[in-house]
């Protein structure tokens, strides 16, 4: 191995700075960053809003529309964008796991399934026998049929979860906002 492709301390944060993955453990940025939520020109009931809509795109079953959603409906709203795409991100790589699971969960509660998941014989896995599930007709539909539950349950529970966490966080962005500007605006 070369001198030149020694990867050091330095190279590493080099390039992790322009991926921004540094700010995702730099505590004062987002401080800053949510400050700067606060003071959008905006009535505390709009800036709750805007995040409530982010939150509820961003924790809607529409994977893969959440960021395209929430800017679309800011923009048909007339709601901030930003704050709105700061409430999608509510739903994050690092969120994304509980979330669903949870979504999955209470959906399967909610609409009865016992088994959400089929039973898998993990002995006959086999690269040929996963290609072979989507290229033949026959086998995708009979997987598709077999996690039907699974998407049901999913898409049930995270419409759920999206309208209560939306409503929650519309609240609590509304006494955020009301609260931080309060000092500021007596002075």
């Amino acid at each position: 191995m070369g001198h030149g492709s020694r990867v050091t301390g330095k190279s590493l944060y080099l390039l992790l700075v322009p991926c921004s993955w540094h700010l995702f453990f730099n505590l004062p940025y987002f401080r800053d960053k949510f400050r700067a939520v606060f003071q959008v020109k905006d009535s505390p009931h709009r800036i709750a809003l805007a995040f409530a809509l982010g939150v509820f795109m961003g924790i809607s079953p529409l994977l893969g529309l959440h960021y395209v959603g929430g800017f679309f409906f800011a923009w048909l709203f007339r709601l901030n964008k930003l704050v709105t795409l700061i409430g999608v991100s509510v739903n994050n790589p690092w969120t994304i796991v509980p979330i669903s699971t949870f979504s999955v969960w209470l959906g399967a509660k909610m609409i009865g399934i016992k088994q959400v998941l089929p039973e898998v014989d993990w002995k006959s896995i086999t690269l040929t026998s996963i290609v072979s599930r989507f290229t033949d007709m026959d086998n995708f539909i009979i997987l598709v049929k077999q996690i039907m539950p699974l998407l049901s349950a999913f898409f049930v529970g995270s419409f759920v979860v999206c309208i209560i966490s939306a409503i929650a966080s519309y609240f609590i962005m509304q006494i955020l906002v009301a609260r931080y500007r309060k000092p500021r605006d007596a002075s």
